[in-house]
């Protein structure tokens, strides 16, 4: 027996984890590998430290067995989940796999991978992937002890190559930290220069940087009045972008698994896209 998979199912990674968890029980090799685990924690407790904590120990066993396959459940929801995802969507799905290092963001850590990646038409004429994307930075603490910490975004990667030449670097992010710091802050850019727009509600929900070489005329071209609103009112919350040499990265953080939050970041990409094409070849 196989879960539904049919169209319209699921919308979320999680939708299908009882049925998965459900199956697993129901296959005798799942209780003969718990009771194995039940069985030999148990008695081992009892020999050595008496009955009652053999009792203890055999509860614990079935309780984390019980663990161990509510999560190959959930593993198997979640890639139940983009299986259909990309079938309705015609992507294809890839596992683990590496996205070309363009941008910052893509550059970031010791190590970066895609845990996901689903490839094809993002929107009307843009293709690209979507990815739940990782990446990992190492640290030694003063004890000599290593500990690795992953920060985790949601993006959609698209090549608009017509944008190359009339913008080569664009990074839009969202703001944080004190306003009163960023003339400091500014100092430390290099060749970026922060690019100020005659819109409050953009310039406090964003900061937008590019090359001090760019026009500043073609990127208020760029940042249209209804692209500002766009970016204000419609775009996914907390979404930023970055482009380099006319590669688009759109993201935010967190890996979104649900139907309606992939769709959002492929949308916006989509949306994104097409307004830089539209302007380049203007």
């Amino acid at each position: 027996m196989s879960p539904d998979t049919s169209p319209g199912l699921p919308d979320d990674a999680d939708d299908l984890r009882g049925v998965h968890f459900k199956l697993l029980l129901g296959k005798p090799l799942t209780w003969v590998l718990i009771g194995i685990e039940v069985a030999a924690t148990g008695i081992a407790a009892a020999v050595f430290l008496g009955p009652t904590i053999g009792a203890a120990a055999a509860a614990g066993a079935l309780l984390l067995g019980l663990l161990i396959v509510f999560a190959i459940a959930d593993s198997r929801s979640e890639q139940t989940f983009f299986e259909v995802y990309g079938q309705q969507r015609e992507m294809v799905v890839h596992e683990r796999s590496r996205l070309p290092e363009v941008t910052p963001l893509l550059r970031k850590g010791d190590d970066h991978y895609a845990e996901r990646l689903l490839e094809g038409k993002l929107g009307e004429g843009v293709e690209g992937v979507l990815a739940l994307y990782t990446y990992e930075e190492e640290s030694t603490d003063s004890e000599g002890n290593r500990q690795t910490d992953y920060y985790r975004y949601t993006l959609g990667l698209t090549e608009v190559p017509e944008c190359a030449g009339f913008v080569p670097e664009l990074y839009c992010q969202r703001k944080f930290g004190l306003r009163a710091l960023e003339g400091f802050e500014d100092l430390f850019r290099g060749s970026k220069q922060r690019v100020k727009l005659e819109s409050a509600v953009l310039d406090e929900r964003y900061e937008i940087f590019a090359l001090e070489s760019q026009e500043a005329n073609r990127l208020r071209q760029l940042f249209s009045p209804t692209f500002i609103i766009w970016l204000t009112d419609s775009a996914p919350e907390k979404l930023a972008f970055e482009l380099v040499g006319g590669t688009l990265c759109c993201y935010v953080k967190g890996h979104k698994k649900n139907a309606a939050e992939l769709d959002a970041i492929a949308a916006a990409t989509t949306a994104i896209a097409t307004r830089l094409r539209e302007e380049a070849l203007e």
